[in-house]
């Protein structure tokens, strides 16, 4: 008899509070999907097959926040079966937008938006995957950029650690050529303190960066805010700027050090 074919390596994917952008962007990887399907095994995928496999995964890719008990629970066995996790998109690493309920009264948001609140059970806060479960690695974006998804896939098929940027949106825009949308035309840009990841997107089509790839490895936000103010936004608009895909995150560097020059 021939010799047995090595086990392929298992991967999870999995969906708690989300829109399910990132888990489509691992489907959008077309030709390379193809041949990722054939150096592992799906095991659990429900974006792509209604097929349920058990543990343990080799690989594990989590996208989406944690905004119930039932939530809080299910990530923890996620983790007791995975080899390692890998958090996807900005729900995953920093609660997402749905994370702005973190600064208001959800109890009012659910009155607001269900005919029947009594029914619905959620937390008072929407939280990243890693403020309940140990994670290897937190991949940023809203949604992730495909290119990132593959390498961290391919990396740890290979052994290796995933090489992901952790600069900022201001290294891709001169890489690019992209004239300083805040330099030559006023306008209020987060690039420096976001991570990069998008290509410098909305850069290059002259708008400012909103932040879709939440804080870089170094920012400071004291400095940030008062040229933000600087080019004509109020208070309440920093405020917004700072508190949309990555709310949590941001307003977690505020509480660290730049609360003093954030506004209230």
């Amino acid at each position: 008899m021939g010799a047995r074919e090595p086990a392929r390596p298992r991967l999870g994917v999995f969906k708690f509070a989300s829109c399910d952008g990132c888990q489509l962007t691992l489907l959008d990887c077309e030709d390379e999907l193809l041949a990722l399907a054939a150096r592992v095994d799906v095991t659990h995928f429900l974006e792509a097959s209604s097929a349920v496999g058990t543990g343990p995964y080799d690989l594990s890719l989590v996208e989406g926040s944690v905004t119930t008990a039932e939530d809080a629970e299910r990530i923890r066995s996620v983790r007791a079966a995975s080899r390692r996790l890998v958090t996807i998109g900005a729900c995953a690493t920093a609660g997402g937008v749905q994370a702005l309920r973190n600064f208001a009264d959800v109890e009012e948001f659910r009155e607001v938006v269900y005919a029947r609140p009594e029914y619905v059970e959620t937390l008072a806060t929407s939280t990243p995957i890693a403020a309940h479960v140990p994670v290897d690695l937190e991949l940023q974006g809203c949604p992730i950029d495909r290119g990132q998804l593959l390498e961290v896939i391919t990396a740890y098929l290979a052994g290796r650690r995933p090489d992901v940027p952790r600069h900022s949106v201001c290294f891709a825009c001169k890489r690019r050529g992209i004239p300083c949308v805040t330099v030559t035309r006023g306008t209020p840009c987060l690039g420096p303190v976001t991570h990069a990841g998008c290509g410098a997107l909305c850069p290059a089509y002259g708008r400012g960066c909103y932040g879709c790839f939440g804080p870089s490895a170094s920012v400071n936000l004291p400095a940030m805010i008062p040229l933000l103010r600087s080019d004509g936004m109020s208070d309440e608009d920093v405020l917004r700027l700072l508190r949309t895909f990555n709310a949590a995150k941001f307003a977690a560097l505020e509480d660290g050090g730049a609360s003093a020059e954030a506004p209230s």
